[in-house]
């Protein structure tokens, strides 16, 4: 693994994307910031760190996906790996907000955004970032936001869980042919208030009622509805309410 250690950057993913753009690069090159100044989330969200406070990386991770219909399965490995690795951290109550935000009771502290370019020779480059407040403890007009540091009361070391996210990640994804049905049906298990009635609010801006089923193979979210049909939603087709 190559680690490339930054103290500032725009974003460690365009940094990442322009790397490997003008050179080969080893799988699973990693780039890590202290600081990042525009960091991205999912549909163009802003992602804002404490400098020097929270694990900002992105990971190169190279021709796991073969076919662009399956492109989400890069999402499952990537949350499902990090999930494992704070469990191991003994972080209480974790979840997944679909598609890949990473959740501490009903506190994001984490965010994934994958990215990911076909080649000329049809092999499919992703690139994973993710920015995962650790020892950050004010979170000022953030209501929804928390910290590793905040929900332990305790500060963590970031290099460690780097490199645990890093061998857990890559221990997934060689064993994926294997496992994926178990990957998938973990992801699954941990989706964030999977199997509760919860309100959501529809692409024309109408509220309602539903129920978390489960994720298809192309990533669109299930909801039970109250008429018993399963529609499928794709990201910027819905949000939910809590």
């Amino acid at each position: 693994m190559q680690l490339i250690k930054l103290d500032a950057i725009d974003s460690t993913n365009e940094f990442l994307k322009g790397l490997s753009s003008n050179q080969i690069l080893e799988n699973f090159t990693v780039v890590t910031a202290e600081n990042q100044t525009k960091g991205k989330g999912q549909m163009g969200a802003i992602w804002k760190s404490e400098p020097s406070k929270n694990l900002i990386m992105s990971v190169l991770i190279s021709n796991f996906v073969r076919n662009s219909i399956r492109i989400f399965d890069i999402n499952i490995a990537a949350s499902v790996s990090i999930i494992q690795v704070l469990e191991d951290f003994n972080i209480p109550e974790l979840s997944i907000k679909w598609p890949n935000d990473i959740m501490s009771y009903s506190k994001k502290i984490g965010g994934i955004l994958i990215e990911n370019s076909i080649k000329s020779d049809g092999n499919i480059n992703s690139i994973v970032g993710l920015g995962l407040n650790v020892n950050q403890i004010n979170f000022e007009n953030l209501p929804k936001a928390s910290s590793l540091a905040v929900i332990c009361n305790s500060t963590f070391d970031k290099e460690e869980i780097l490199m645990k996210i890093i061998e857990k990640l890559e221990k997934n994804i060689q064993i994926w042919n294997q496992n994926s049905d178990l990957l998938w049906l973990e992801y699954t298990n941990k989706l964030f208030k999977k199997g509760i009635p919860m309100p959501f609010s529809g692409g024309n801006e109408q509220n309602f009622m539903g129920i978390i089923q489960g994720v298809s193979s192309i990533g669109k979210l299930q909801i039970l509805l109250e008429d018993d049909s399963v529609p499928e939603f794709g990201i910027k087709e819905i949000q939910m309410l809590y």
